[in-house]
């Protein structure tokens, strides 16, 4: 069985539940953490009783972003070095986005920067109303540069802009106006609200939500023409499925 050093990780009832586990660094990411996300979704994408997946975190915050340790690394290393560090998040995001199977992250306290990065590559995001999300790397001179391909697909493009270069956080009601957040929920019925939607997207047809995953993603920058033609071509292939 794998073992992770970051993360929990659990299934149950068609729901594979992933826990960022470092409360004590308000699960900053690190090379360990990037590591075990990527293994934890290749595992769901093998596993058939996996349906959806929820990614969660311990302790009172979702993800304070890179930690540190990490931020420290960042600033010794050869552009090469960096270049291989990014591409490892990136990997993590891809992997995320091909998976065919829904991720919804279930946010409590704060995801920042790349922490509001990961919760905006899940598929679907289920706030606590007490939540806070936010890209501050502007204040340390940094840019969310990677994240910036999910932002920008998410809200409109003055919303993307005003989060990046002002860096302030926003509560999850204006997270949840400007479209980056699916439902907020009121923080002492959070698990039990987290818990109906997910049972509910577990009923539904796998086949029929990785299809249309599939579709809505391939659709990115296409034109109309091409777009609706990769539909009609899903289309068919929908009509063979149970």
């Amino acid at each position: 069985t794998q073992s992770f050093t970051r993360i929990l990780y659990d299934t149950a009832e068609g729901v594979a539940t992933i826990t960022l586990n470092r409360p004590e660094k308000r699960n900053a990411l690190d090379d360990a953490t990037i590591s075990d996300l990527k293994d934890a979704f290749s595992r769901v994408a093998s596993d058939l009783l996996v349906r959806v997946v929820v990614l969660r975190s311990a302790g009172p915050d979702f993800c304070a972003g890179a930690d540190l340790s990490a931020l420290q690394k960042i600033a010794e290393n050869s552009v090469l070095e960096n270049r291989d560090d990014a591409r490892s998040m990136m990997e993590l995001f891809q992997a995320m986005r091909r998976l065919p199977k829904p991720i919804v992250a279930a946010v409590r306290g704060r995801a920042l920067a790349g922490g509001c990065g990961l919760a905006t590559a899940c598929d679907l995001v289920v706030a606590a109303r007490s939540a806070q999300f936010g890209y501050p790397e502007v204040k340390i001179g940094f840019v969310p540069a990677m994240v910036t391909a999910m932002l920008r697909r998410c809200v409109s493009e003055k919303v993307a802009f005003e989060l990046i270069a002002r860096g302030e956080s926003i509560s999850a009601d204006r997270a949840e106006a400007v479209g980056l957040v699916n439902l907020v929920v009121d923080d002492d019925v959070f698990e039990d609200g987290v818990a109906e939607y997910v049972a509910g997207l577990a009923k539904a047809s796998a086949s029929a939500i990785a299809l249309s995953k599939y579709l809505l993603y391939q659709i990115d920058g296409m034109s109309f023409d091409a777009a609706i033609s990769a539909g009609a071509d899903l289309n068919a292939v929908a009509r063979q499925t149970d």
